[in-house]
C-alpha cells in the first residue's frame, strides 16, 4: 500500500528517461486512474491507493515508459477550451496549434457569417475550436481518413458544435465550387527521412498525418498552390508549419502572389505560422 504523494515520487524517477515531462505524465496517469483533478493530490498526499487503483496505475505507467503517448494511454488531449477524444488513427493536437486558431479569430468578426474552411481537420481540434468562438460562422472541415472523420464526429457531438459541417475528401477536391473567407491547415509537413518520426510520441501516430515528401512541403506546396481558387475575395490563408521551414513558405506564398504575408511564432519562439491574403 502506498501513498499518492510515494506513488508519484516513484513514477517520476522511472520516467525521467523516457520523458520530457516526467511530473506532469505521472500527475495525469494518477488523476486519470482516480478521476480526480490534479490538485487534488497536493490536498491529500498521503492519502492511500487502493490495490486495485495501484494495479491499474502501475498498467498505464507500464504504457508510458514504452513510449506510449499519454493522449492514446487516456484516451483525451486537452485544445483550446476542450477534452477531445484522441486515438492512435489522429495526430495529437499540440499546444502550437491554438496559435492557429488565435490569429484565425482576428481574423473573423463576431458578428459576421463567414464561411471557414479547415483542410485535414484529424480530431477536430481546429474547426471545433473556430466554430465553437464564432458560432454565427459556417465552418466546414475536410479529413480523407474515415476513422479520423469518425473521431472528430465524436468530438463534435459531445461538444454540441452545430455549426460544423465534417466531410470527406482530400484537401480541395469536395469543396472546389465553394468560397471561404478563411481557409486554415494543420498540414503533414514532416520530410518522410525525418530521425524524429522514430523517437517521442510521434512513433505511435499516423505516419500519413505527419510525412509530407522529402522536404516535408509536398501537401503545403499543393494547399498554397490551390487555395486561391477556393479563397473570396481579400480571403486568408493560414498554415502551420515546421520552425525550418518559415523561409521556403513564404517563398511559396509570394510565388502565388499572396499579399499581406505574415508568419509568427508559437509558444516556444519559433515560427510556426504562416499567413497570406489572396
Amino acid at each position: 500500500m502506498t501513498t499518492i504523494k510515494q506513488t508519484l515520487s516513484n513514477a517520476r524517477e522511472r520516467l525521467a528517461d523516457n520523458s520530457d515531462s516526467p511530473q506532469a505524465d505521472a500527475e495525469i496517469l494518477l488523476a486519470f486512474v482516480l478521476d480526480c483533478d490534479r490538485s487534488f493530490f497536493h490536498t491529500w498526499p498521503e492519502l492511500t491507493l487502493e490495490p486495485d487503483q495501484a494495479l491499474k496505475f502501475e498498467t498505464l505507467l507500464e504504457r508510458r515508459l514504452l513510449g506510449e503517448p499519454i493522449a492514446h494511454i487516456i484516451g483525451t488531449r486537452s485544445f483550446w477550451d476542450f477534452d477531445l477524444k484522441v486515438t492512435a488513427d489522429t495526430l495529437i493536437p499540440r499546444p502550437e496549434t491554438e496559435l492557429l486558431v488565435e490569429q484565425a479569430l482576428s481574423k473573423i468578426p463576431t458578428d459576421e457569417k463567414q464561411k471557414i474552411l479547415d483542410l485535414g481537420t484529424g480530431t477536430g481540434a481546429i474547426a471545433l475550436a473556430i466554430a465553437h468562438e464564432r458560432p454565427l460562422c459556417e465552418v466546414t472541415a475536410v479529413e480523407q481518413s474515415s476513422t479520423a472523420r469518425e473521431i472528430a464526429r465524436q468530438n463534435q457531438a459531445r461538444l454540441q458544435i452545430n455549426n460544423l459541417k465534417i466531410i470527406e475528401g482530400d484537401w480541395f477536391t469536395p469543396v472546389m465550387h465553394e468560397k471561404f473567407e478563411l481557409i486554415v491547415s494543420n498540414p503533414p509537413y514532416v520530410a518522410s527521412d525525418d530521425p524524429h518520426l522514430k523517437s517521442g510520441d510521434v512513433r505511435f501516430e499516423p505516419k500519413t498525418a505527419l510525412e509530407s515528401g522529402t522536404d516535408g512541403l509536398d501537401d503545403i506546396r499543393h494547399i498554397i498552390s490551390h487555395a486561391q481558387a477556393s479563397l473570396a475575395p481579400h480571403g486568408w490563408l493560414m498554415l502551420e508549419h515546421g520552425y525550418d521551414q518559415a523561409a521556403p513558405v513564404r517563398q511559396l506564398l509570394e510565388q502565388y502572389h499572396y499579399k499581406k504575408i505574415q508568419q509568427f511564432q508559437d509558444l516556444g519562439n519559433q515560427p510556426r505560422l504562416s499567413t497570406g491574403q489572396a
